[in-house]
């Protein structure tokens, strides 16, 4: 038998309205070119094998805990959401247990490896190379992405990024655009769904010359289900309506000299409300990128891109009975830019050696517009605040293969500020202003890195690790305070950046190609931790925020001194013929340490940090007929970061069914949580439950050519 690389045996799981973007008139007139450069190619000539995708991952990631899910897994989840998708690898949260139809987009942060979070995400997402969170707030607009069009997710938990970026705390999450190899020539889904929701969905790829095009689209609404668990609910409670649309257009083009351009534009929009008067929300956003990548001897590659985002929400006060709801803050505008671009190269070394150098820059800017302190229902103050940020970073990270060992070793060194951060409140009927604040600009120098090995013996592959990584406020925890429900939370300009340091040891075992198993221990210790501390209950008058009732606590983001977590996960995947199961485990025991202002902390659990997580994923597939059967559990975790009011833990069981009718028509069939189990998302201060998604019944059919 030939060699088997370290790389083949990662797991595998799965066969109020905004004003315009800026930059949009860019991103549109780069629309009308991206075909151009597959058309302009002779179309008689001998046809060249493109791929879109970008440098290969580094042999040395061997020496990491990676969990790949595959185009299969990602676009045939029961809901038909990415971050449904993501899940598969157990220990991955958001801040909320709800999806993107019901969930507070805010509240859409990504983390692994229960470092906790305070919506902004810990972990580092990536799409063909171009980081995807929100460049105000650090949070995931997940309808944004269409999993149709994916090829695949590439999820490395642990922090230190090294080569991918900044801001890789707890791991980070790799995205890749399909092809036409992946996408096949034309796949359209159509769902009807409970509470008359629709979900319609397309992709299609082309082959044009010397490259390729291809075209994704998704639109998505429903009646929406009421959050309010029923025991808690009044007659200011009712369903929480969604509306959702996304587009994204790609182009892939041989250049000569085993070089190709690779050219991205996507849009989207989103509108939610919260089941209750006054809280519609509203997202959207625009993204554009370039890239250039050589595969010859000397692999090198150059990003460059632009991202848009706009966003507006309102928030309410529900009285006690929750027979009436009262507007509290209309966020009417947060516009969000985000600007970057990398360059890397990989000489060829020999003697078992990869060598990847480069640099990256990215910077975010953006700012929140609200009018607050409502009297007789009506506005009488306005505030704006936020501020710039600019990373500037540069990275090598190098891999060396020699039998059956495998070493890499990474490092970057960043230099970041912060400045012109603002914040200007007013009285609406005009007079001097109540608060204007020019926060001192800041700077500093990071150095991150990490180290890792992976040794085969036959069947088994021992491996360990050790990392550091960073990761710097969003503008949004440096100068945004908010609100939810009756508690309110104020921003601290003068947040420091968190630092990770962790190790982890671990072992895959491949008895047979069809059957692969993964153990990970892992410690890790977060420094400069931001959380949402409680300072006090009200009633009262609090500084950044203003009045918070009785029912309410009064918080502020805060540097914790350290949270630590330490845990296993456990990974594993088999195949037989037609049949499928990939299943994932993971314990987390995470603690705070605090002192000074949040000494009432030290050594509680994070909030939103579950200690068991698990989830498998039973599938047959002949053909395209097939079925799956997803479980997932998600422990008991803490609301708020005092330990006094938790969420229950929750099983959920999700179905999938398609039955062929001809050879390009195929009926489906889709339930998600079968058994409508309560799995519980928030509680107010006053013990007002808010739950995930009820049980929720789909049938369409799906055409593919």
């Amino acid at each position: 038998m030939g060699r088997v690389s370290h790389r083949d045996r990662r797991l595998r799981i799965g066969p109020t309205p905004t004003p315009p973007l800026k930059g949009r008139g860019f991103i549109w007139a780069m629309a009308l070119a991206l075909p151009l450069p597959a058309f302009a190619q002779d179309q008689d000539e001998a046809q060249i094998v493109v791929t879109g995708r970008g440098l290969e991952a580094p042999p040395g990631d061997a020496a990491y805990d990676v969990v790949t899910i595959g185009r299969e897994r990602i676009a045939g989840t029961a809901s038909g959401r990415l971050e449904d998708a993501l899940r598969d690898a157990a220990g991955l949260a958001q801040f909320r247990r709800s999806d993107s139809r019901s969930a507070h987009p805010t509240s859409q942060g990504i983390t692994l490896r229960g470092l906790g979070g305070n919506a902004s995400s810990r972990a580092l997402l990536l799409l063909d190379g171009v980081p995807q969170a929100d460049p105000f707030g650090g949070w995931v607009a997940f309808p944004a992405y269409l999993p149709s069009r994916l090829a695949g997710a590439r999820i490395v938990r642990g922090g230190g990024s090294g080569y991918a970026g900044p801001g890789a705390l707890a791991g980070t999450i790799e995205l890749e655009s399909g092809g036409p190899a992946q996408l096949g020539s034309l796949d359209l889904d159509a769902l009807y769904g409970s509470r008359n929701s629709l979900d319609l969905s397309g992709v299609g790829a082309a082959t044009l010359g010397r490259g390729f095009v291809t075209l994704a689209g998704q639109y998505a609404r429903g009646d929406g289900f009421t959050p309010i668990v029923e025991r808690s609910r009044g007659p200011a409670d009712r369903p929480a309506p969604y509306e959702q649309a996304a587009v994204a257009i790609r182009a892939v083009t041989d250049l000569g000299g085993d070089t190709e351009l690779q050219a991205n534009l996507s849009a989207f929009t989103d509108h939610r409300d919260r089941g209750v008067d006054f809280t519609r929300v509203k997202s959207e956003g625009a993204d554009a990128s370039l890239r250039i990548v050589g595969k010859g001897e000397w692999g090198w590659s150059a990003l460059a891109y632009l991202q848009t985002r706009g966003f507006a929400s309102g928030f309410a006060s529900i009285n006690d009975t929750r027979t009436t709801a009262t507007a509290t803050l209309d966020q009417y505008a947060v516009p969000a830019t985000g600007i970057g671009a990398r360059v890397e190269i990989a000489p060829p070394m020999g003697g078992g050696v990869t060598l990847r150098l480069g640099s990256d820059l990215r910077r975010v800017s953006g700012r929140t517009e609200e009018l607050y302190t409502y009297v007789s229902a009506s506005p009488t103050r306005r505030r704006v605040a936020g501020g710039e940020s600019l990373t500037l970073g540069g990275f090598a990270d190098a891999s060396y293969e020699s039998g059956p060992l495998t070493l890499s070793l990474g490092g970057r060194l960043d230099h970041w500020d912060i400045t012109d951060g603002a914040l200007l409140e007013t009285p609406l009927a005009g007079g001097a202003a109540l608060t204007d604040s020019r926060f001192p600009d800041r700077h500093g120098w990071e150095a991150t890195g990490r180290a890792g090995a992976a040794y085969r013996l036959g069947a088994v592959t021992l491996r360990t690790a050790a990392y550091r990584g960073w990761r710097l406020p969003t503008l949004n925890e440096l100068y945004r305070p908010f609100r939810v429900g009756a508690d309110a939370t104020a921003a601290n300009a003068a947040l420091d950046p968190e630092r990770l340091a962790g190790a982890e040891i671990g072992a895959d075992w491949r008895p047979a190609p069809s059957l692969t198993l993964r153990a990970t221990g892992y410690w890790n210790r977060l420094t400069a931790a931001i959380a949402n501390v409680t300072i006090a209950q009200g009633p009262g008058t609090f500084p950044g925020v203003g009045v918070v009732s009785a029912a309410g606590f009064y918080r502020q983001r805060q540097n914790l001194d350290a949270v630590t977590a330490k845990g296993v996960e456990l990974d594993g995947s088999w195949s037989a013929g037609a049949l499928s199961l990939a299943a994932s485990y993971a314990f987390t025991d995470s603690r705070v340490s605090a002192s000074g202002a949040a000494a009432a902390l030290d050594g509680l659990r994070p909030a939103q940090t579950a200690r068991h997580q698990a989830s498998a994923t039973l599938g047959w597939h002949r053909g395209d007929a097939g079925a799956s059967l997803t479980a997932r559990y998600a422990g008991p975790q803490f609301e708020d970061d005092q330990n006094t009011r938790v969420l229950k833990g929750a099983f959920t069981l999700d179905a999938t069914a398609a039955l062929p009718i001809t050879r390009h028509l195929a009926l489906q069939a889709r339930a998600e949580n079968i058994f409508d189990a309560e799995v519980q998302a928030g509680i107010s201060g006053p013990g007002v439950i808010e739950r995930a998604l009820p049980r929720t019944l789909w049938i369409g059919a799906r055409v593919r050519l």
